[in-house]
């Protein structure tokens, strides 16, 4: 059985642009939820995409409705696949690789291993795996759902959410509260600089200027 829902709204380009100049880790200073499994890993280093989610639900040994998939893939799309539990099975390799690029997708993240990591760094292709395997899915046509609500790396992701990916993790943003997380974490993350100027430049040393200093020697008795 397939159940196939229909394609989501992209994510406003504005709010996108905005979100790609934030570190996951900054988001992470505050916010616990959204974060996939820090086993899904870059396949490719120094990598920071966004986009939208497309959400594919595919069983064990088969991905028929990932190649299927990959043909309504739109640009700036990033397509999100719950491998319901199977951690053996690679359902993405460098044939999906190139028919996610070649449709404009940006970036493809799986809750399982991939397999043919020369061909998708040929590609320049961003993936975010459990590593990779040997053993490859066929098309043995037992469904799936696409489009639908879906569970990876822990996270709920809703067709539609925002993906931020970088070498730190993956994120996952409801469209509506993308602005506002993008805004606080530039905010974060300009103090952030102007901090460690000044932990470079010897103006201050960090545990003065983080206050963990004042805390030590407080409970020490200094």
């Amino acid at each position: 059985m397939y159940i196939l829902k229909d394609m989501p709204e992209q994510v406003p380009p504005a709010d996108l642009d905005l979100l790609s100049n934030v570190e996951t880790a900054t988001v992470g200073h505050w916010r616990l939820f959204g974060f996939m499994d820090r086993g899904i890993q870059p396949l490719l280093p120094k990598r920071r995409v966004v986009g939208t989610a497309v959400t594919l639900a595919i069983a064990g040994s088969d991905s028929t409705l990932l190649h299927h998939a990959t043909g309504m893939l739109r640009p700036g799309d990033i397509l999100v696949v719950d491998r319901l539990g199977d951690d053996k099975y690679a359902c993405w390799g460098g044939g999906v690789t190139v028919a996610a690029k070649a449709a404009g997708a940006v970036a493809g993240i799986v809750d399982g291993p991939c397999t043919d990591l020369t061909e998708i760094e040929d590609s320049d292709f961003p993936m975010w795996s459990r590593g990779l395997s040997p053993i490859t899915t066929r098309l043995y046509d037992l469904g799936g759902g696409l489009n639908i609500p879906v569970s990876c790396g822990g996270a709920v992701v809703m067709p539609g959410d925002a993906i931020l990916a970088d070498e730190s993790g993956v994120l996952v943003i409801p469209r509506n509260e993308v602005r506002a997380v993008a805004e606080k974490a530039l905010g974060m993350q300009e103090t952030g600089k102007k901090r460690e100027a000044s932990v470079r430049d010897k103006v201050q040393k960090l545990g003065e200027m983080s206050g963990a200093s004042a805390k030590v020697l407080a409970k020490a008795g200094a």
